[in-house]
């Protein structure tokens, strides 16, 4: 057995709301023809590859990104709400500009990427990224040896991306997180790297809103 674990992510394909730069969060929002679409391609690019478990979000866009996947691999999908977008609380279905105007002081909290700070009915960014942490660790512990696929959301690839670079939450994003791409880590004996990010050579074209 192999003494580290990889772990390879999807990023759920385009919804309409992607397209409208909405937050999405937690609401259960479907994917569009042209997400639909990336799921296929995306599992034509990964079906020649060997995993030994399939994990999705359980939120419907991740869940249809994964279903053409589990066909290709012949695998079972293990719906898993802690793989689940940020909870964007008050501030979830809105777009920048509407935020702004709706909530200002909301929403320059939200832009300043406090670490305690919860939306309203929502979550903060630091118990987000504490969830995400928690769940890589026991998958990890699980798998031991082993090679994940999971289908997940923009917001838990940031996370993912900071935890194997050790680059601070606090920060600005400045690395991509497409639609439909191929993301992947690895758990070893000290700790997590990157093995690859955002690969998409499968796609035509695929978007990375950056709010």
């Amino acid at each position: 057995m192999l003494n580290s674990t990889r772990l390879t992510f999807v990023r759920h394909g385009e919804t309409a709301w992607n397209v409208d730069h909405r937050l999405q969060g937690h609401l259960d929002i479907p994917l569009n023809d042209t997400g639909r679409a990336q799921a296929q391609l995306t599992a034509a690019a990964l079906g020649d590859e060997a995993f030994d478990a399939l994990y999705s979000s359980d939120l419907g866009r991740a869940l249809d990104t994964a279903a053409p996947l589990a066909e290709r691999l012949a695998l079972p999908v293990t719906p898993d709400p802690a793989l689940r977008e940020r909870h964007f609380g008050a501030l979830q279905g809105l777009r920048p500009a509407d935020a702004e105007h709706e909530h200002p002081e909301l929403w320059q909290r939200y832009r300043g990427r406090a670490l305690d700070w919860v939306p309203p009915g929502g979550e903060s960014l630091a118990d987000f990224a504490a969830r995400i942490h928690t769940r890589l660790e026991t998958l990890a512990s699980q798998h031991h040896g082993q090679s994940l696929l999971l289908v997940t959301h923009g917001g838990v690839l940031e996370v993912i991306y900071r935890l194997a670079t050790s680059t601070p939450l606090a920060l600005p994003r400045d690395f991509p997180i497409p639609n439909a791409a191929i993301y992947r880590i690895e758990r070893h004996p000290g700790g997590w790297r990157l093995l690859g990010w955002a690969e998409r050579p499968h796609l035509e074209q695929a978007r990375d809103e950056i709010l």
